[in-house]
């Protein structure tokens, strides 16, 4: 008994796990996507959103991006912080 207890206090701890990590990339996502739009739509808007294309534009595009879309790109863990050394 007391080992299908602590198996099933593993799986539902995987699951919580899983769920929040996946509750923080939507919430990075959100303000990516936010800080970014006008980014998206003066370099990048013929790609679709998370696509390959879409991340290639905007790296590609990256000197001529603001300040706030980088700084949240860096808050999200998607560029390093040296991105934001003066241009």
């Amino acid at each position: 008994m007391k080992k299908l207890d602590a198996a099933l206090v593993s799986v539902v701890l995987a699951a919580g796990t899983a769920l929040f990590a996946g509750a923080a990339a939507a919430a990075y996502n959100a303000k990516v996507r936010q800080a970014c739009a006008g980014d998206y739509q003066n370099f990048c808007s013929q790609y679709s959103p998370d696509s390959t294309e879409l991340r290639r534009c905007m790296e590609s595009n990256r000197k001529g991006l603001t300040h706030t879309c980088v700084t949240a790109l860096i808050d999200a863990g998607e560029v390093p912080a040296k991105y934001l050394k003066k241009k």
